[in-house]
Formats: C-alpha cells, structure tokens, sequence
C-alpha cells in the first residue's frame, strides 16, 4: 500500500526486499543515482545506456561485486556514525522506496535521512571517494552527484541535504546543499524529456561518449548489407559534411600536436625530463621485453597457434569514402 513520507510517497518498503524486486521497481522509474545520467551530465554513463536498460533491451551492469561498492557499502554505517558525531544530528534510515507525488517516475533511495533543529528535515546522502577521487571534490561536490541530491530533495520536498564523503580514507568532508527549486525545475524537465523516450519507445540521440560508442555497438551489432540513400536528406548530408569538417581539424591538430612535441623532444635530446612554468614533461625509454613472434610461430609450428587459440568477435568498422570530383 502507498503512503505519504512527507511530500514523497512511500513506494514499497525495502525491508525484505529482494534484489530482483528491487530492481524491478527501480527499472520503473529514475531513481536518484540515475539522475545524472538521465540529464547527460554522468562522465560514466550515457542516456542511451540508460534508456536500453528502462526498456528492458539490457541488463544493468551488476556492479555489487566491485571493491568500491563493497567498500562505501560496509562503510556507510560508520560514515552515518561519524556525521552524526560531528554534526550532533540524528540520523536514520529510510527503508523505503519513495517517489514523488506529482512526478511518477522520479524515485529515490535514500541512504539516511537527518534533522536539523532549526532547518527541519533534511537528506544525507554519503559517499566514499578514493585518492585519485580527491581533486574532484576540490571544488565543492562533483556535478553527478550535485544531480543526484537534488534529485532526492525533489522527491522528498525537503529544504536541504548534507553530503558527507570520506576521501582517501581519512578526509572526512560534508558539503552542504540547499534546495533551489528553479535547478529542481530544470531538472524534472529534462529527466521528463528522458523519461518520455522511455514511455514512447523512441531511442535518444547518442552524446558522442565512449560508453554511447559501445551502446551502439550493443544494440547493432551486425550489418545486413543494406546501403541508405541520404542523398537528398539534408539533415544527414549537414551530419556528413560536419564529419568530414572535423576530422580535417582534427588531422591539423594531431599534425601541430606532433610537430610541436618534435621540437620538445628535440630540446630534450638524452636528457629524461624537462621542467616548465606549467608542468613537466618526461621522455623515458620503457624496459625491453619479449614479445612473441607471431609470425614465426605460424610458420614453424602452426599446430600450437591453433592449439592456444580463441575465437573474437568481430565488431562494425566505420569508414568514411570521400567521393573525388573527376572535373
């Protein structure tokens, strides 16, 4: 049965829930850490992805298994502990599925909910970011998970939310954010944008990310040997005529790129580094190793490369054919 959590709706209960269950509630909506990626704005993951995993074409990756999910799961009691300590304000879980009372599809999971004695309410959500994570927080709190409370702050209507984030495993930092209901306006537009793709089907635009790359791949993985005439689309001969336009800029980059790093390299000569107002650079030879000659194992014992060998498979290969003016 569904009931008020405040402004939010209480969807389900997690307690007992099992994780198919749970997965199949969440693929019914956007839930908080889906937000970023909804809007575009996840340097992980792309819409399309998103959008192959709501319509039930692909699996979630499983990501429960990796060391930092393992790690931010046994150490998000503690974090919630140590916030409480510092902060003096009680914590405590939500073990629920909620969503927005107006918004259907937006969802949340909460990690903690928390009380300020004069601001009310608020969400606190709790993060664990390893070493090289750090100049990412250096900042304030990175766009994604900007995203992702303000998220829950739409969905639970509360004024505010800490994010408590240890860093390399002994920075412990809470960043405080406030609700601004002209980025939560903004936001609900743009995953309603999202979600209407899911409800209608309709795939969204690739962003030109690598995990869209792979998406495609994904989702077209063979060519049936069928050639569109976009001759006259005006659209798709804007899209080629672009294409073309930037791989030249990108051939005169890479062209003043490598004459450029000649002559740096030219100024090193033996030497192993160089030091400049803005940085350094190195030029050091790697170890020698050895490598297996192919081509000579092919020749002399072709038994044993058929023996260790697996099958690939292949994967579409997108060429562009300039087409030559005889005149």
């Amino acid at each position: 049965m569904q009931e008020r959590f405040r402004q939010a709706i209480r969807l389900a209960s997690t307690t007992g829930l099992s994780r198919d269950e749970w997965l199949r509630i969440r693929g019914g909506g956007i839930g908080s850490s889906d937000a970023a990626v909804a809007i575009g704005l996840s340097p992980y993951k792309s819409p399309l992805t998103l959008w192959l995993e709501k319509t039930q074409r692909k699996d979630a990756e499983d990501l429960s298994d990796k060391d930092a999910v393992i790690w931010g799961t046994v150490l998000e009691p503690v974090l919630a502990s140590v916030y409480a300590a510092r902060t003096k304000r009680p914590v405590r879980r939500v073990n629920a599925v909620l969503q927005h009372p107006e918004h259907s599809f937006m969802l949340a999971n909460l990690d903690r909910e928390t009380r300020d004695p004069h601001d009310g309410p608020g969400v606190l959500e709790i993060k664990t970011a390893g070493y090289h994570s750090a100049p990412q927080w250096e900042d304030g709190i990175p766009i994604a998970y900007q995203c992702q409370v303000l998220h829950q702050l739409a969905v639970t209507g509360h004024a505010w939310a800490d994010v408590a984030v240890l860093i390399g495993g002994q920075d412990f930092r809470i960043y405080r954010v406030q609700r601004d209901d002209n980025k939560i306006a903004d936001l609900i537009e743009r995953e309603a944008d999202f979600w209407q793709h899911v409800t209608l089907d309709s795939q969204p635009d690739p962003d030109g990310s690598e995990d869209a790359a792979r998406s495609l791949q994904w989702l077209f993985p063979q060519d049936s040997g069928q050639t569109l005439d976009l001759s006259e689309s005006v659209e798709f001969n804007t899209l080629f005529a672009q294409l073309l336009s930037a791989r030249q800029r990108k051939e005169a980059d890479e062209a003043e790129e490598a004459l450029i790093r000649q002559r740096i390299q030219s100024a090193l000569g033996d030497a192993t580094a160089a030091l400049f107002q803005g940085g350094r650079i190195t030029w050091k030879k790697t170890k020698d190793r050895l490598a297996p000659d192919l081509e000579r194992l092919t020749q002399e014992h072709p038994e044993i490369l058929q023996q260790y060998s697996k099958p690939v498979t292949g994967s579409r290969r997108f060429m562009v054919q300039i087409e030559r003016s005889t005149t």
